[in-house]
């Protein structure tokens, strides 16, 4: 079995230690705070643990799971540590700007993303099997070693999850679309109903508020740290997307404007016909 180390035991951290020391690896988790690694390892979640990136050394794959803004300057830390050979990973949300510095940083390095999350954030909400059916994306390029790459894909694919590749541009611009982009209107949609002048109405409006409500709001109400560092990440993706959206707002207001509601009903039908494709 690969000695794992895991840097970061927030939400994905610790539920990749928990799959990872079911499955018999040996998982030494790093966390900022000796509290978090003391709850890791009374959870099962690692084997061996600490504060010190020194707890590197040795192991044979490390997970990077830090925020966004923070993969970058942990790599370089952990870099005079690390075993010849080894392959190191992140899981990111955002690829194209981490990528090319990772990989001038080690040899080792494969781009990924278990898209797996929760509104909440923090090693009290990982749970085991959190990526089993989930997509999981590795980013690999021209400069990957391909034995490393084999190597991630292995304990992927021992998550159990649905194993995807691409480029990190096309990683990002997708996910733009699909996790970005959704953060952004639903929060938006949770201010705009707040806006309601009326404190009755807006009263009323939380007390009818059900699934439709829930479903749609859903990830407008995580954590706004997340939110805020992948527009900051994936800037230039996010803002095309939002900008295509407010353009397919615009379309529906004005045929609702016009009372043209065949369009309207046209409309939804392309709607309700393209959805079940993002739900494969």
């Amino acid at each position: 079995m690969e000695r794992i180390a895991i840097v970061g035991l927030g939400l994905i951290g610790g539920s990749l230690g928990l799959d990872l020391t079911r499955y018999g690896h040996p998982v030494v988790g790093i966390a900022r705070r000796a509290e978090t690694a003391e709850q890791a390892l009374a959870m099962g979640a690692v084997t061996e643990t600490g504060t010190e990136l020194a707890l590197v050394a040795g192991a044979d794959v490390v997970f990077i799971c830090t925020p966004i803004d923070a993969v970058v300057a942990t790599a370089e830390a952990i870099a005079p540590y690390l075993s010849e050979g080894a392959v190191v990973t992140d899981v990111a949300s955002v690829k194209g700007e981490l990528v090319p510095s990772l990989e001038a940083l080690w040899p080792g390095f494969v781009g990924g993303h278990p898209m797996a999350g929760k509104a909440e954030a923090g090693l009290a909400v990982a749970e085991a099997g959190l990526f089993q059916g989930r997509p999981y994306v590795l980013t690999p390029t021209a400069a990957t070693n391909l034995e490393a790459l084999a190597r991630v894909r292995a304990i992927a694919t021992t998550l159990g999850a649905n194993l995807c590749q691409c480029q990190p541009d096309q990683h990002d611009r997708a996910v733009a679309w699909i996790s970005h982009l959704p953060v952004m209107i639903s929060s938006s949609l949770i201010l705009a109903c707040q806006g309601e002048s009326d404190p009755a109405i807006l009263a009323l409006a939380q007390t009818l508020a059900s699934s439709g409500f829930k479903d749609t709001s859903r990830v407008g109400g995580g954590v706004p740290e997340l939110g805020t560092l992948m527009a900051r990440h994936n800037r230039t993706a996010l803002l095309d997307a939002l900008t295509q959206y407010q353009q397919q707002l615009e379309q529906m207001k004005a045929l609702i404007s016009a009372e043209d509601w065949d369009a309207v009903h046209n409309t939804l039908t392309q709607a309700q016909t393209a959805r079940p494709a993002y739900l494969l």
